[in-house]
């Protein structure tokens, strides 16, 4: 960037920010400042970013290759080396990567996770115990000769690896792995994986309908819609069973912050329980479906809050499951159920009387049962 600002009019508002590949699915973007980039350009950049969801990283100091292409390029000569030397074809290496090391790094990088490797002792015990080995050393980081019979293995090593998978189908599996891989990491905020449920909860946060005072209500109400995520589909690439009330959980949610059960509202101590579920599967979702879901407030009293989702394909219109859920109102803080109180209390009194006069939906209330023959 400094060299870049030198026949810049304003050079304290030049910087870089370097992104990482595919630029729409990973958060990573490192941000760099020259040598008069002024401090507030980076922060406003990194906001700019942040607001993309992103993650910027700002570097603090102008490197060739920044950061992360410093790392890899330090394991892509050590892979040119393994093959060149004929230890390894590039398919064991990567595999090595895959199924060990790989794991690891997608959660806590490489420093972390050598100090774990160094138990209670931590980093310290990590590198008085195996820093004598880096005197061997095990690795060499001046890259290789490229040979044409080095060339030749990296390419003919990673078209069999390819297996006939033209590059854009590479890519889409690509891309479902990492979503994938960020979405098992969201659940223990953890790496992308924290990026992601910021990210959601942002974009839910503003998308949210909000009940309000005297509003017409909708009958039924519309409040969700969401595309079959990656991990929802099995190997026939058609949602499991699972997954069918994995997605009413979320219409359940949005439900709840219309009417008020937000962060807040479960910080105060107060949250709806499910206690019983019926679930209706009529017809196959495949893996690439989008989906939306229509819900009605079939029973209410001072506790209990009884609900009917219904989901749609969104393309065809096509009615594909429905579910029926009873929750309780409970104090989280004594552990026992509570009247519903408040704002949500008003907003589920103006809904259910507005879905009083609807016709009772086919699928409430059935009872699963045998047909017996005497």
């Amino acid at each position: 960037p400094t060299r870049i600002a030198s026949d810049c009019a304003h050079p304290d508002r030049v910087l870089i920010g370097h992104p990482f590949n595919p630029v729409y699915l990973l958060p990573l973007c490192e941000v760099v400042g020259g040598a008069e980039t002024s401090a507030g350009a980076v922060e406003r950049a990194a906001a700019v970013y942040d607001f993309l969801d992103m993650y910027p990283l700002v570097v603090r100091h102008e490197v060739p290759g920044y950061l992360s292409d410093r790392l890899q390029e330090a394991l892509w000569r050590e892979t040119l080396h393994l093959v060149s030397d004929g230890i390894a074809t590039t398919a064991e290496l990567d595999d090595a990567i895959i199924y060990g090391p790989g794991l690891r790094w997608a959660g806590m990088g490489t420093n972390l996770t050598f100090h774990l490797a160094g138990g209670r002792g931590g980093m310290r015990h990590m590198l008085e115990q195996f820093g004598p080995a880096l005197a061997l050393p095990w690795s060499k980081l001046e890259a290789p000769e490229l040979t044409r019979s080095l060339v030749d293995a990296m390419v003919e090593g990673t078209r069999r690896q390819a297996d006939g998978r033209s590059v854009d189908e590479l890519e889409r599996l690509r891309d479902d792995y990492l979503i994938a891989t960020m979405r098992a990491l969201r659940s223990v905020g953890q790496g992308a994986g924290e990026i992601l449920a910021r990210r959601e909860a942002r974009r839910y946060g503003e998308t949210s309908l909000i009940w309000s005072e005297g509003a017409a209500v909708r009958a039924p109400l519309e409040l969700y819609r969401c595309d079959v995520e990656p991990d929802w589909v099995d190997y026939n690439r058609h949602m499991t069973e699972a997954a069918y009330l994995t997605a009413f959980g979320w219409a359940t949610d949005a439900l709840f912050r219309y009417i008020g059960d937000d962060e807040d509202y479960r910080a105060a101590g107060h949250s709806f329980y499910t206690v019983e579920t019926h679930v209706n599967y009529l017809r196959e979702v495949a893996g690439d479906d989008s989906l939306r879901f229509a819900t009605l407030v079939v029973g209410l009293d001072d506790k209990r809050l009884h609900i009917y989702h219904e989901m749609f394909d969104d393309a065809t219109g096509d009615l594909v499951a429905t579910t029926e859920q009873m929750l309780l109102h409970m104090n989280t803080a004594a552990g026992r159920p509570a009247p519903i109180g408040g704002r949500p209390a008003r907003a589920l009194q103006a809904i259910r009387h507005a879905h009083a006069a609807l016709d009772k939906p086919g699928y409430l209330g059935r009872v699963m049962k045998t047909r017996e023959t005497s």
